[in-house]
């Protein structure tokens, strides 16, 4: 049937009603049918990111670790290493 038809059998408000009604159905099909699976993946996706991000806090921080245990031995121990060693002018290793 023709739009212009079914206005003139049932009028503007009732025909807007309708198509109104198919608009509200049509757009709840999509939310329940394409956006409710895409956000459940989404948020799988972000749990899983959230723990990997929370593993590497983790290893940040027993690496920071590591070096500062590193750094207080070498600053306890003052045990001149091949880089700091120098000859002075007279041919003594300072």
């Amino acid at each position: 049937m023709d739009v212009v038809q079914l206005v003139a059998d049932f009028g503007f408000p009732v025909v807007m009603v309708i198509g109104l009604g198919y608009f509200v159905y049509f757009v709840w099909q999509t939310i329940t049918n394409v956006i409710d699976p895409a956000v459940q993946d989404m948020k799988a996706t972000i749990i899983r990111l959230t723990d990997q991000l929370r593993l590497l806090d983790q290893d940040m921080i027993r690496l920071q670790e590591k070096v500062n245990t590193v750094i207080e031995l070498r600053e306890a121990d003052p045990v001149p290493s091949k880089h700091e060693e120098k000859e002075n002018g007279s041919g003594q290793k300072i």
